[in-house]
């Protein structure tokens, strides 16, 4: 029986119990990327030039063997190469900086298991025996699996919310992440994915956009995004932002890029800098809220060069820098590895810890899913260790719904794994039903983490 203090009796810090999570301020290091052959000669000045890593970008197995050398089993470069063939949705594409946030720690002949294990390779390296062997995809799963396209009013332009748009300016990326939400559209057709393409010249589909927002006033907050904004040369952005801020009634601005912390050293050049400062200052004249969003899944792609870039931005009058990450399995489906990612982000980087959304409903990514019941614990156990300001909601973003924070489920059948979901707005290709304000809405749970009656529904009576 444990004894309890009394008013004169002291009690040591080695009596209490340890807390589920424990802080420990952990500063920010830069993985060597010389640890690994095929950088050993690279200098800190190449490192830290945005060309340099655009050029040195890993697009497939060859180049990927050229930086690693011998250090890495064949078994891997197979595995890798029998998802790039039968399951990848997108295709290979990292800068350096990204790739060298994979097993930081390991060099030689540790390095083949460390691939195999490490977070950030698991989503954007994915290989085939990572994948669900029973349940690859849903039987709901979809290319466009938020209806982006179908809610296109412009191409590009999606009016999903009341108030909001997302601009789609691009298709293309600095990496592309193997669970992208956008696989319908962003980045190189694999062997599984024929992607749709634009048709319209970017400043004809960004002259729509503005004449758009022009003529539909309720629109107040703006999502610039792709693909990646990092991706559009820097004049262009510059002056579809400057168009936007001429808007009366545009008062937020979201720039949309991985980028930050996927490749910082573009938010680094001192023409994007300096650009950044004068839109920036726009902004701040005309009374709009401007704020930068990336995209973060683990600690590890914190390090000093992204916590460098978003004080750059944070510097030059951005309002906020913000992380939209995307809960996944095997990433950070813990409430340490969720915690140790926002510390680093709000504590270290400047980075507010934002929203995590569980990852949408695409093909073949029923390995990284979690199920509501999964990510409402997670929520619950994060809650009460970061301030209130930076501790991010965890979101289920439900096709035709959108947003909802994953405590607002209106009813769950936990055998199944269908949860139902309401809404208070109706979406651009809802404004003529009556009944969209009522309709209940599915999403559904990965088969595999439901008991085996539910998984046995599923086998026997699949998508119908």
């Amino acid at each position: 029986m444990t004894a309890v203090a009394g008013p004169e009796q002291a009690v040591t810090s080695d009596q209490y119990l340890e807390q589920p999570y424990v802080y420990r301020r952990r500063e920010l290091t830069e993985p060597d990327w010389r640890r690994f052959p095929g950088w050993a000669d690279v200098t800190e000045a190449q490192w830290r030039d945005a060309q340099w890593q655009r050029v040195n970008c890993v697009r497939n197995i060859k180049q990927l063997r050229k930086v690693l050398g011998d250090t890495v089993d064949e078994r891997f470069y197979e595995d890798l190469a029998a998802d790039q063939q039968d399951m990848a949705t997108m295709s290979m594409l990292l800068p350096p900086q990204m790739l060298n946030t994979m097993a930081p720690d390991a060099s030689g002949s540790e390095l083949t298991d460390a691939l195999f294990a490490d977070p950030i390779r698991h989503y954007m390296m994915p290989v085939r025996s990572d994948r669900d062997p029973h349940w690859p995809s849903h039987p709901y799963a979809e290319r466009d699996s938020l209806h982006e396209a179908e809610m296109w009013v412009v191409e590009g332009l999606t009016h999903r919310y009341p108030t909001k748009v997302l601009a789609e300016l691009l298709s293309t990326c600095p990496q592309y992440c193997g669970h992208c939400t956008r696989m319908d559209l962003v980045g190189n057709s694999t062997p599984q994915i024929d992607k749709h393409k634009l048709a319209l010249k970017p400043v004809d589909r960004q002259d729509a956009m503005i004449d758009y927002l022009k003529n539909t006033p309720g629109v107040r907050d703006v999502v610039v995004s792709g693909g990646d904004v990092a991706n559009v040369p820097w004049h262009q952005l510059e002056s579809f932002l400057m168009r936007l801020l001429d808007v009366e009634t545009v008062r937020d601005i979201r720039l949309a890029t991985k980028a930050l912390a996927g490749l910082p050293q573009h938010w680094l050049q001192p023409k994007v800098v300096e650009g950044m400062e004068r839109v920036a200052r726009t902004a701040a004249r005309r009374g709009v809220n401007l704020a930068i969003h990336t995209h973060v899944n683990h600690v590890q792609s914190v390090t000093p060069l992204v916590a460098e870039a978003a004080r750059a931005m944070l510097d030059v009058g951005v309002r906020d820098v913000r992380n939209q990450g995307v809960l996944m399995r095997g990433v950070n489906d813990t409430s340490d590895a969720l915690l140790d990612l926002c510390f680093a982000l709000q504590g270290e980087a400047s980075i507010l810890p934002y929203y995590f959304y569980m990852c949408d409903m695409i093909p073949n990514s029923e390995h990284w899913r979690v199920a509501v019941w999964e990510a409402q614990r997670l929520q619950h156990s994060i809650m009460g260790y970061l301030p209130g300001y930076a501790t991010p909601r965890i979101i289920c973003d439900v096709p035709y719904v959108g947003k909802r924070w994953v405590h607002q489920v209106a009813e769950y059948d936990r055998e199944r794994g269908i949860s139902y979901w309401t809404k208070n707005y109706r979406t651009g290709i809802e404004l003529d039903d009556p009944e969209a304000l009522e309709r209940r809405y599915e999403y559904y749970d990965p088969i595999q983490t439901l008991p085996e009656s539910g998984q046995r529904w599923w086998a026997e009576h699949g998508a119908s």
